[in-house]
């Protein structure tokens, strides 16, 4: 065996030497030409460092950087049409298409940047890379940037995931990331931790906007942005600068944005058939420029319908979902892009998780049954509380967003970018299931009029984003603000699973509520370019939000609000009010030191802040004594570029202070004043430090290796016991791990592209999690786990009018692991009785191995 993989290495490495050498004196072959040029900025200053690309029809490309005059010279080019993107810190990138590169000539290419918008700052590189390393990678990092961020490339998303894939899905290629969806890829609803921090402490923006949920400022990866609308992805593991705006920032923000658009004509249609009888099918157009004499106008959609039985038992989904994007450039110096997304989600997901003795008697697929009664012995003939009908989801989800840009001249710049979305998640769930336990005659609860529930979260936001700038030749000053309007509408009431007519009992309303949030974020910055190689970026931010919440009786944690009657008929209009004001001044501090043209360090301060959710009204009696205050956190981190040709890296080091979410008790002294009322009381700060790197080392022709690893830890601080102004005296706790943050995570993969080819193979191991019960810190320790996937297309490029055909293979969960990944303890641990195995443990495991091929037709005129 050892002397067959040493002969299969032996000839690998021999193929791939002989198919560089030939590589190499084809393209030394024949006539050749060159291209030089000048780059200047908005007022005609030579811009010094700027990167240049040059892709060729055989998509070799070919790189360089501008001196101190703002000049460059390219030679020894094969003969052809080019495209040639520039770009450059605080600039916009810049795209020349068709420049003829003809025999023994030197084209001359003159080429000016515009000043770059706030949301295009994050890819100042994109493309332009002198490093091969670089190129070939998939996940990059930026010589300017001023703090840890990965740029998940277009390459990566479109050639190694799965089509079905979602935003969650590829943040996986990010260091230190953990997501996972137990019913499969795409199938289901994922969050994502990092650093410490769960889904919904980082902000998530789709072109510059950002979007989440109202009540939790979590997000929701089967209903917003589906991935056909995502080119690709800058995740800014940091707080940002000023001008980030964004309702939680303290740990980071994911900028997604919407595929390019052509100057061609394009158009695809793909279907995908794999696993768990999962089919997609895909049509994509570009219209190219169109418009006339002068064509200044583009036109971009993508409509697909998405079908999966899921990986989990009866837990099929169905998604349908559309995005159209417009740009028309009326101007050099004015443009206008709309763009938006309609998805439409329905499916039969359960609320909870599966058993631990479930999964032991039916599978590790199980979740749900597919018989209406249970069958077997003395319970045959009873309805089936975990029938997969009594489990319904359908959520209608939109986004539009209009950017409206003008530069005035002198440097001047505006950007308007108004905006508004909606959700609309209408659930029917069956709430008592199977008790499933370990005893030796199972425990059933019966399905009755009341013992599902009928839920709505339902809202619609709209907002606005302005940034007024201005660009001189000491850098760029920043002005701008967003604001956000948001109305809301929640209910959950007991409901008939059979026939899901509602319960008309108040007592049968869990609750109701309408509340109104104002989002306002005023900032001022400036990037300071003037000193060589140091750019320093100073700002502050104000993060106001107002919040007006009326709650409905609910006979239960509201209360009868004084209404006497027994049905909710009777108790209509009758509601309490509540305002909250939430305000936090955020500065931030960030520079970037070009070392040398291939090599930067920088360091970063800036805070954070997320404010209370809705839920802190959802208390006996609705009374709330003392509002909490926005939970803050502060950040100090610094790390380092590195981009040689055979090898790019970025390493950095983190420590951030979180003042942590509050938990809440009430008085239950009947004789004081305050009997009832809910006080908050902060929950001991954590602390989280670390260390980060990744990379991607250039072998030969085409062939490269990715790596990421991460290591630390997030640790909440001792606290001393205390006495609330109840009574109530809280031990002292030691210190001890934030739930489900591992203290490694180490990925390892390749990738080989050559012409046609792709293939690529990711590995991500996650360390050790501790998981929380409540207020008990380390209930249990959950194990490392594996993920692997592996891909492999054939693409029909350069074929005229084919460009853009495809076939793909890919595989999700190579080795078809199970390991257990998440875990809600079914017996409550305490601090004196620790946790122990439970049948009732609900589990989380990691699905199987999906398996999918993809078949993509794509059709590109001929240019006339």
């Amino acid at each position: 065996m050892n002397d067959l993989i040493l002969r299969l290495r032996t000839a690998l490495a021999l193929a791939l030497f002989i198919t560089f050498g030939l590589t190499s004196l084809s393209a030394q072959a024949g006539p050749t030409g060159s291209l030089q040029g000048a780059v200047v900025d908005q007022s005609g200053r030579a811009v010094k460092g700027a990167a240049i690309a040059l892709i060729s029809p055989s998509n070799d490309p070919r790189t360089a950087v501008t001196n101190g005059e703002g000049r460059f010279v390219v030679t020894g080019l094969p003969l052809g049409t080019y495209t040639v993107e520039v770009s450059a810190a605080g600039f916009a990138q810049e795209e020349r298409q068709n420049v003829v590169v003809t025999s023994g000539n030197t084209a001359d290419l003159p080429i000016a940047l515009r000043l770059a918008s706030a949301s295009e700052e994050v890819t100042v590189e994109s493309d332009a890379d002198t490093s091969i390393a670089s190129q070939l990678s998939p996940v990059k990092a930026l010589l300017d940037m001023a703090s840890p961020r990965s740029e998940i490339t277009s390459m990566y998303i479109r050639q190694y995931t799965s089509p079905v894939t979602d935003f969650a899905d590829i943040l996986q290629a990010a260091p230190g990331t953990v997501s996972y969806s137990t019913n499969g890829i795409g199938n289901g609803q994922s969050k994502t931790w990092f650093r410490g921090f769960a889904d919904g402490a980082f902000t998530m923006t789709w072109d510059g906007v950002p979007f989440q949920d109202s009540n939790d400022p979590t997000h929701h990866s089967w209903a917003y942005v589906p991935a056909p609308a995502i080119s690709y992805v800058d995740f800014d593991r940091s707080p940002g600068t000023a001008s980030d705006v964004g309702p939680t920032n303290f740990a980071g923000s994911v900028h997604m944005f919407s595929p390019k658009m052509g100057k061609q004509m394009t158009f695809k249609m793909s279907e995908s058939y794999g696993s768990f009888n999962t089919n997609q099918i895909l049509g994509e157009f570009n219209s190219g420029l169109f418009g006339g004499k002068n064509p200044k106008a583009n036109i971009w959609f993508e409509g697909h319908h998405n079908t999966s039985d899921g990986y989990q038992t009866f837990n099929d989904q169905q998604r349908t979902a559309g995005t159209v994007k417009f740009n028309y450039q009326f101007s050099e110096k004015m443009y206008l892009t709309t763009v938006g997304t309609v998805v439409l989600v329905d499916s039969n997901t359960p609320d909870s998780d599966p058993t631990r003795q479930q999964i032991a008697d039916h599978g590790l697929n199980y979740v749900m049954d597919g018989n209406k009664f249970i069958v077997g012995g003395k319970y045959d003939g009873l309805l089936n509380s975990l029938y997969y009908k009594n489990f319904t989801y359908h959520v209608p989800t939109n986004f539009e967003i209009i950017t409206f840009g003008k530069e005035f001249g002198k440097g001047w710049k505006l950007e308007a970018k108004p905006y508004t979305y909606s959700y609309s998640n209408h659930q029917h769930l069956q709430k008592k299931q199977d008790q499933d336990l370990l005893a030796a005659t199972p425990i059933y609860e019966p399905v009755n009029a009341t013992s599902a529930v009928n839920k709505l979260n339902q809202y619609n936001r709209g907002g606005e984003i302005t940034t007024l700038s201005d660009a001189t030749r000491y850098g760029v000053f920043r002005v701008g603000g967003w604001y956000e309007y948001t109305t809301t509408h929640r209910f959950q009431v007991k409901s008939n699973p059979s026939t899901w007519l509602d319960s008309p009992l108040l007592s049968s309303l869990k609750f109701h509520e309408y509340f109104k949030t104002n989002s306002v974020q005023p900032y001022i910055e400036y990037q300071l370019v003037a000193i060589p190689k140091l750019t320093i970026t100073a700002g502050l931010k104000s993060a106001l939000y107002t919040m007006d919440l009326s709650q409905l009786a609910d006979g239960s944690t509201v209360g009868s609000l004084g209404c006497k009657a027994t049905t909710i008929v009777g108790c209509a209009g009758i509601s309490t009010k509540h305002n909250a004001y939430y305000n936090n001044l955020l500065p931030s501090v960030a520079a970037n030191y070009r070392i040398a043209s291939n090599w930067s360090a920088y360091a970063q301060f800036g805070r954070g802040s997320e404010i209370p959710p809705s839920s802190v009204f959802d208390v006996t009696g609705a009374q709330v004594a003392v509002t909490p205050k926005p939970t803050v956190a502060t950040t100090y981190q610094g790390g380092t570029v590195v981009k040689l040709n055979h090898i790019s890296f970025d390493a950095d080091v983190f420590h951030i202070h979180y003042e942590n979410a509050y938990s809440s008790y009430a008085v239950t002294d009947t004789t004081r004043p305050d009997f009832g009322d809910s006080y908050f009381y902060s929950t001991p700060p954590s602390n989280t430090t670390g260390f980060e790197a990744e990379g991607n080392v250039f072998v030969a022709h085409g062939l490269s290796f990715n790596f990421s690893g991460t290591a630390g830890e997030a640790k909440y601080e001792a606290a001393a016991a205390q006495t609330l102004g109840n009574g109530t005296v809280l031990a002292a706790t030691p210190v001890q791990w934030v739930a489900s943050s591992p203290n490694y995570t180490v990925s390892a993969g390749f990738t080989y592209q050559d012409k046609n080819w792709d293939f690529g193979f990711f590995n991500k191991d996650i360390g050790p999690r501790w998981v929380d019960n409540g207020a008990i810190h380390q209930t249990t320790q959950l194990n490392s786990f594996w993920m692997n996937n592996l891909f492999l297309n054939y693409s029909f490029r350069h074929t005229s009018m084919f460009d853009g055909s495809k076939i793909k293979l890919s595989f999700n969960n190579l080795f078809d692991f199970h390991d257990l990944v998440g875990l809600s303890p079914g017996v409550s641990a305490t601090a004196a009785v620790p946790y122990a195995v439970s049948g009732s443990d609900q589990l989380q495991l990691l699905p199987g191995r999906s398996v999918m091929a993809t078949f993509q037709f794509g059709f590109k005129p001929r240019e006339r």
